[in-house]
């Protein structure tokens, strides 16, 4: 894995994409087998999470893909209260129970998982590979390829309809742009992971009882906007970062 990343980070990304985009695809009969809902996802998760965090631990890549603090005071990003709106998003038409216990814990653990790997993923390595070149076709290209990303949804058996899973690409594109914006100006990944693993793993609780499809679409355009411009004050008020990419 090394010997990959050292001789091509691009392919190194892309490779890690396939990857985590089969094993999900893959672990949603699974679960059904097993009888457990997120069973085999959240297995798949963990593993994947400790391969991918022992392979930068053991590399001293933590720091180059922010799993770190940010040198950045929090009031410049406005003390990340638009991120803990986005976070909470789901709850806004209240809180209920979905699953059965054992699944809503497979669900937490492969959602706060699936925070973590599509971050380091797709703003860390995707990002980082692409940033050598051109930092703003790395943000362009990062951003969309992980809306983009969600469209498998449709095609995996998550029994997702095709409204929410557009709703999910438009929100997954915004916040897309979002998190990059945070990752390159601050240097840290943690912010984004957090958010990422806090807006999926509110989803397990998220009461969709008398949610029709006019009132998904206001929440879904309401979530963009609030990325959308808080994406747009940070490229204002943040510095770019000094030192340049390797």
């Amino acid at each position: 894995m090394k010997k990959l990343y050292e001789k091509n980070e691009q392919t190194f990304a892309t490779l890690w994409i396939v990857i985590y985009c089969v094993l999900q695809s893959a672990a949603n009969p699974l679960n059904k087998k097993i009888g457990i809902e997120y069973s085999a996802s959240a297995a798949f998760c963990i593993l994947q999470s400790i391969i991918l965090f022992a392979f930068l631990r053991r590399n001293d890549l933590t720091k180059r893909y922010g799993l770190c603090k940010t040198s950045v005071p929090a009031r410049q990003f406005l003390y990340y209260v638009p991120l803990f709106i986005l976070a909470t998003g789901n709850l806004w038409n209240g809180v209920a129970v979905n699953y059965s216990l054992p699944a809503t814990v497979c669900r937490i653990v492969c959602m706060l998982c699936v925070g973590f790997l599509e971050e380091v993923i797709f703003r860390g390595f995707l990002f980082k590979a692409l940033a050598k070149e051109n930092v703003r076709s790395a943000i362009l290209i990062s951003s969309v390829t992980f809306g983009i990303g969600h469209l498998l949804n449709l095609f995996n058996g998550s029994g997702m309809k095709l409204v929410n899973n557009l709703c999910q690409i438009c929100f997954a594109v915004a916040v897309g742009f979002l998190l990059v914006t945070i990752f390159y100006r601050g240097q840290s990944l943690l912010p984004c992971i957090i958010t990422h693993s806090a807006i999926n793993t509110l989803g397990t609780f998220a009461n969709e009882e008398g949610v029709t499809v006019e009132k998904h679409i206001i929440h879904g355009f309401v979530m963009i906007l609030i990325a959308v411009v808080y994406t747009l004050i940070l490229t204002k008020v943040l510095p770019k970062p000094v030192c340049k990419e390797e």
